[in-house]
């Protein structure tokens, strides 16, 4: 009897069809969201290398004969699903990708430095670098938006001497990577005073890291902690929408006590959760009742109000 045996045609049509998927649809990501993939983490990229690499190699090998037995088939099988699991992941992680009037932020000015890393966007007051006199605002971006959405908000403050790092999180989520506010604020030893915030979960991470030394100040934009932070020893500052719907008016009300006291909290009148970016609508956000710019100011004026002021 030969060693080898012809799998049934059911199962390399489906092994060979999960392959093609996984190739159509990464390619897809490719070709739509290139300049959103360069811009943010490099772990979303690499996923997308590996998906394709794997859904290649299926559909090479489905012609093949395969080693007999039911372990064997049951593996392959597996590997199958897992593929398939995979890809499914790669576009829920597809992430929003910021407007042109964000992408336009990205540019250099006379007053601001733009410094792109893989795994930071940074705006840095032009000029001889901030004293200890300084301060500094290390922003977490909300999950699954391009970090660069957030750069026409905390434009101004860059603006007015405030060296500001925003983060891009591994996969578009900030809770995976907890050391990121601490890895900013070493990254600029000369500056002695921290703000540190975010939009939405990177709100949610911000809270994490009050005990970073030199933070003292926590701003919170559609957000709230995920723990009691009411004895951390920072100021806080919390704006929000009157018609979000993820971080509704409610949950960002439950929140006030694990808030420090003296907490400022701040409503938009009529603002919605994606009004605190420049990536689009949001799936599941509330109907505004107020314009995109008006919002914007407001927040842009209560934040650069409260990080200046830690000066």
């Amino acid at each position: 009897m030969a060693d080898r045996v012809s799998r049934p045609g059911w199962a390399v049509a489906v092994r060979a069809l999960a392959g093609i998927v996984a190739v159509v649809v990464v390619l897809g990501i490719v070709v739509v969201s290139r300049a959103v993939l360069l811009a943010g983490h490099p772990a979303y990229p690499v996923l997308l290398v590996v998906v394709a690499l794997v859904g290649l190699v299926l559909v090479l090998r489905s012609g093949r004969r395969a080693r007999p037995g039911r372990l064997r088939a049951v593996g392959r099988g597996a590997g199958t699903l897992l593929l398939l699991a995979l890809v499914a992941a790669v576009v829920w992680l597809r992430p929003y990708p910021a407007d042109p009037v964000a992408v336009a932020a990205t540019e250099p000015s006379g007053r601001v430095a733009v410094v792109h890393t893989a795994t930071t966007w940074e705006l840095r007051p032009a000029g001889p670098a901030a004293d200890g006199d300084g301060v500094g605002f290390v922003f977490v971006p909300g999950a699954l938006v391009d970090p660069r959405a957030y750069l026409p908000l905390l434009r101004p403050l860059a603006e007015q001497g405030v060296r500001v790092v925003v983060t891009a999180p591994p996969l578009g989520i900030a809770l995976t990577d907890p050391g990121a506010v601490a890895r900013a604020v070493g990254s600029a030893p000369e500056i002695r005073t921290w703000a540190v915030g975010g939009h939405s979960l990177g709100g949610v991470a911000a809270s994490r890291a009050l005990e970073v030394p030199g933070v003292r100040g926590l701003v919170l934009w559609a957000s709230y902690p995920a723990a009691d932070v009411s004895r951390a020893p920072v100021t806080a500052l919390s704006v929000s929408g009157s018609r979000d719907a993820l971080a509704t008016p409610d949950a960002v009300a439950d929140s006030w006590a694990q808030l420090p006291p003296g907490t400022r909290f701040v409503v938009v009148d009529g603002g919605v959760h994606a009004f605190f970016g420049d990536y689009g609508p949001q799936t599941g956000d509330g109907e505004p009742g107020t314009d995109r710019a008006s919002a914007q100011a407001r927040i842009v004026a209560e934040t650069a109000r409260f990080v200046t002021g830690l000066r």
